[in-house]
């Protein structure tokens, strides 16, 4: 199993994919909200509670976790950060490898595009997973892309020789 993150502040998706040698399978995603009105380090609590939880429920060995976009406000940089790290925590607490992808790999690796826009991404999720109806969201659609992403990525390692020490 392989447990995808998108992280946020407000809302931290999640998709879990089964693997079975070179293929994927649907296990589960939603989203984890949190109440913006509330002070920062609870918002973070529930996500780390809720990260926990869901690792708990799945046992995934590798946990994935989207990059955060350098974008032009510094501040919402950094909250997501903060967001970023207590997912990371709580995976690696747990014993879970822990991988970073950036925005343009794994839209890349979904897409085949790494400029691909968000509904491009969800629809080959959507083609790829057939994630049930009532779990449809962009947050766990983007969440799923980073576990297909891992996916992809290890599977690409696995392949290449090993290199002597």
């Amino acid at each position: 199993m392989i447990l995808g993150i998108d992280p946020g502040t407000a809302a931290t998706g999640y998709g879990v994919i089964k693997v079975a040698g070179n293929t994927v399978a649907w296990a589960d995603c939603g989203v984890i909200v949190t109440d913006t009105s509330q002070p920062l380090h609870k918002r973070l609590k529930i996500i780390y509670d809720g990260v926990s939880a869901k690792i708990e429920e799945h046992s995934p060995g590798r946990v994935a976790i989207e990059e955060a976009f350098y974008g032009k406000n510094v501040h919402t940089t950094l909250v997501l950060g903060h967001a970023r790290g207590v997912a990371m925590l709580a995976a690696a607490q747990r014993g879970c490898e822990v991988a970073e992808y950036s925005p343009r790999e794994i839209k890349k690796s979904v897409t085949g595009n790494g400029n691909a826009q968000k509904d491009q991404v969800e629809y080959m999720v959507k083609m790829l997973l057939k994630p049930p109806a009532e779990k449809l969201r962009q947050d766990a659609y983007d969440a799923l892309a980073v576990a297909m992403c891992d996916f992809h990525n290890i599977g690409r390692a696995a392949m290449l020789p090993a290199v002597k020490k």
